[in-house]
């Protein structure tokens, strides 16, 4: 297994400033369905003694976006738009398959072991496309915010649970550097050249994979997708009266789901407008 530590000088030409990355992070949250909501709501209490109106027009619409984004209605349109544009399909053998972080949390107590979250179907993937030999190295791209948690870097959790499922540690490459999904292409750029590696297999997240792809062909690397993780699928949702009714109900999942979705546009507009798109 090796593990790749960037050098200070390389780290800060593609590292955002530790301000902009904490703003990247938090400025978002005002526009998600939750945030706003929020933010309509507070709005509404401050206007209820001299704007009532306005007030009752905040409340509605918060009340509104937090509804629609917590149903199936918004939901798939939302998540559908980004997975459907890189469907699985037959895969090439590759030098490489590229897994980019996001699906584990660290081994800290109370947890006995690395946790997977959603996201972990990644692994499960790259695990999958190796033991079908695809390609011979897996290069595993994730560090991990410092004040967002504590722990190993993603990349280090990633192959603690690929070993498990059998990958060698010479099959292994880590790239511990990266916070962002274009540090994950500028850092992992830099390994693949030291090892002589051109053909990716690229493994993420079907919703996270047309940004991804973009920051990656971007630098001119050769990546095919190998997406995972879907959350629509045809036939998930039933047809009958009751499965509409009650898709009619707000749930956390589709909010969460929403949520993400909507992560995904913002960072395609916020990459487009500083030219890393």
């Amino acid at each position: 297994m090796v593990e790749n530590r960037l050098p200070p000088d390389a780290a800060s030409s593609a590292s955002p400033r530790p301000m902009f990355l904490f703003l990247s992070k938090l400025l978002p949250l005002l526009v998600y369905p939750l945030g706003l909501s929020l933010l309509l709501m507070a709005l509404a209490l401050i206007w209820i003694p001299r704007h009532p109106r306005r007030a009752r027009f905040a409340i509605a619409t918060g009340l509104a976006i937090l509804w629609l984004s917590s149903t199936p209605l918004l939901r798939d349109r939302l998540v559908g738009s980004l997975e459907g544009q890189n469907l699985p399909t037959a895969l090439p053998n590759a030098d490489v398959i590229l897994v980019l972080g996001g699906a584990t949390k660290s081994a800290i107590p109370p947890r006995p072991w690395v946790d997977v979250s959603e996201e972990g179907d990644r692994i499960l993937q790259a695990a999958r496309l190796y033991q079908q030999g695809k390609a011979p190295k897996l290069l595993l791209s994730g560090g991990r915010i410092g004040w967002a948690g504590a722990g190993n870097s993603e990349a280090a959790d990633m192959a603690e649970l690929l070993r498990l499922m059998g990958v060698p540690n010479s099959a292994i490459l880590q790239e511990p550097n990266s916070l962002n999904t274009r540090q994950n292409a500028i850092y992992s750029q830099k390994i693949l050249a030291e090892q002589g590696l051109e053909r990716i297999l690229l493994v993420t997240s079907a919703m996270h994979m047309p940004r991804s792809l973009a920051i990656f062909r971007k630098l001119g690397l050769d990546v095919v997708p190998a997406p995972t993780d879907f959350l629509v699928a045809r036939g998930d949702r039933d047809a009958s009266p009751q499965a509409r009714l009650l898709g009619l109900l707000p749930q956390a999942e589709n909010l969460r789901d929403t949520t993400r979705a909507i992560k995904e546009y913002i960072g395609w507009v916020v990459y487009r407008l500083r030219g890393w798109l």
